[in-house]
């Protein structure tokens, strides 16, 4: 027999998703019995509910798509935090509440886990602003298009959906699933329209002598990532790309001129981009962060901007062109236009040699970037924790094959251990590091005990400087001030007696180096390796940058 669980479970398995992650309460508890019977998902328990929509978002960087399974208000209120993140990078996650009996609202009953109202809706209005589509079952008869329509408009706009279900619904049944094409049915662009934009972006081009291409992280969630490489190879011209798509370009191709971040940008990004006269903007999105408080970006004039589903330029603006076959037909409608290659390779300088610190020498944020630097290969996964781990991170070289992760949009401190944690789940191939600052560190640690429960071989590399650094460059108090922790012991406290999480603490050269061989042994858990820096140890990236988002924050009000 289905129910409206074993149904949702299928159609959770039909689009990959492989394992879900949750938090168990008595509104969700029966939901759970029912997805865990089916054979294509394993559940995945959580410490909280902010971790395990976070978790859940990393999974779906790593996988396309993820789930998340918390109880009513007081689990989902904690987990709109990482579906705020999903939303802002375009991750289609999906958030399953379970909520009162069907009985309880006509009966007008006041219930625990509520604010105490008779009104039991509030938490679907609340989704509905941070969800591409929010639905509340309450009949199993609705259930199978409900969860097919809500499923279906998260894949097809690479953003969250809220699906609630109620405690009595969960095992009733209903009919059950069709084919999985009614989920998985991709869109085409219209043809017309797809023509008309590919002939205006080639006329605009065609114009142009000095074309660079900038690579936005909308490129991941559109799959566009070979399109991109094929365009760029048509064209011949230089390729950077922002910080949050930092990987979704190989940085081993002769065309990659580094990550545009206005006084951040890596190798020759800036300059490039500044003496172009034409800059293909694909998937990108700036904000005040991207571009370093308004001071970093290309021209409107200069401009050709192709969205996951929109072509704007100068005169024209095409809707319903996806971004993928825009790019691929306009790569057969352009010409060679390599001048700013022939630019780029006059003015970089050679990669300077980095000389190792002396093994006894005080550690320091450099020599602590070049040791991680150099575990990096074709299998890695480099997390970048908001902060100054975006600046160190952005400057490391990858390999082909390795990638990297951000979280700029939504810029939520914390972010990156679960994140990890989940994006590891995903793709156990890959070998996982992450760079996280202590005060980061604080607001998500629990989830190290299920790297732990799991025997994740992840290497943490916490930065310890006493204090949120990225907020002291922005605006400094005493407020940026924080309790510190023996974070090496902290770690191993999570083994009891079956678990194999290592804990380590640097503070020289020699120390991070023989940690690391250390970590690198460590095949049945996780690593930490607390890294004590001076304070003021950080990029100088991070003082310029932290100045001028500073002064965008601090704007007068208009008269």
């Amino acid at each position: 027999m289905t129910t409206v669980g074993s149904y949702l479970a299928t159609r959770l398995a039909q689009i990959g998703i492989e394992r879900h992650f949750v938090v168990p309460g008595d509104y969700n508890l029966i939901l759970l019995d029912k997805l865990q019977e089916d054979p294509g998902l394993d559940e995945i328990n959580c410490t909280n509910e902010l971790n395990c929509s976070m978790a859940a978002e990393g999974y779906a960087r790593a996988k396309g798509a993820a789930a998340c399974v918390v109880t009513y208000s007081v689990g989902a209120f904690s987990a709109f935090n990482g579906i705020g993140s999903a939303y802002g990078e375009n991750l289609p996650v999906i958030l399953i509440s379970g909520c009162p009996n069907t009985n309880d609202a006509g009966d007008f009953n006041i219930l625990h886990h509520t604010i105490g109202t008779h009104d039991f809706e509030y938490q679907l209005e609340m989704a509905k602003k941070i969800t591409v589509a929010a639905v509340s079952i309450r009949r199993a008869a609705d259930a199978p298009h409900l969860i097919d329509s809500t499923i279906r408009q998260a894949l097809l706009n690479k953003k969250p959906v809220y699906i609630e279900i109620p405690t009595n619904l969960a095992n009733q049944p209903c009919v059950p699933p069709g084919p999985e094409s009614a989920i998985l049915e991709s869109v085409k662009s219209d043809p017309l329209v797809l023509k008309e934009a590919v002939h205006q972006a080639a006329r605009f081009l065609s114009h142009k002598i000095k074309i660079t291409i900038l690579v936005g992280p909308k490129v991941r969630s559109a799959q566009a990532e070979d399109a991109v490489l094929h365009l760029a190879e048509a064209l011949g011209c230089a390729v950077v790309v922002m910080p949050s798509a930092k990987s979704f370009f190989p940085e081993t191709h002769p065309q990659y001129a580094g990550v545009y971040w206005g006084l951040a940008s890596t190798l020759g990004a800036q300059p490039i981009v500044d003496w172009s006269d034409g800059v293909i903007c694909i998937g990108t999105v700036f904000t005040d962060y991207s571009t370093v408080g308004w001071t970093a970006q290309p021209p409107e004039s200069a401009r050709l901007t192709a969205d996951v589903d929109r072509v704007q330029l100068p005169g024209a603006d095409c809707s319903r062109v996806y971004l993928t076959e825009f790019l691929s037909e306009l790569s057969h409608h352009v010409k060679k236009t390599p001048a700013t290659m022939v630019q780029y390779k006059r003015f970089t300088p050679p990669e300077p040699i980095v000389t190792p610190s002396p093994a006894t020498d005080q550690l320091s944020r450099k020599e602590m970037t070049r040791q991680i630097s150099g575990l990096i290969t074709s299998k890695t996964t480099l997390f970048a924790e908001t902060g100054d781990s975006w600046f160190n991170g952005i400057q490391m070289h990858l390999p082909e094959g390795a990638r990297f992760e951000i979280e700029m949009q939504w810029g939520h401190i914390g972010w990156s251990i679960p994140a990890s944690f989940g994006y590891a789940v995903g793709r156990p191939q890959s070998q996982v590091l992450t760079m996280v600052g202590d005060g980061s560190f604080q607001m998500t640690a629990q989830e190290v005990s299920q790297l732990t429960r799991l025997r994740i071989p992840m290497i943490i590399f916490l930065i310890n400087n006493i204090g949120y650094t990225i907020e002291v460059e922005i605006h400094d108090g005493i407020y940026n001030n924080i309790k510190n922790w023996d974070y090496a012991a902290f770690v191993e406290s999570f083994n009891a007696n079956d678990g194999h999480g290592r804990g380590f603490r640097a503070t020289t050269a020699g120390e991070l180096h023989a940690a690391i061989e250390s970590a690198k042994k460590n095949r049945n858990g996780p690593s930490l390796i607390e890294c004590v820096i001076d304070r003021d140890d950080c990029t100088k990236e991070l003082i310029s940058w932290g100045h001028f988002v500073a002064a965008a924050n601090g704007r007068a009000p208009r008269p």
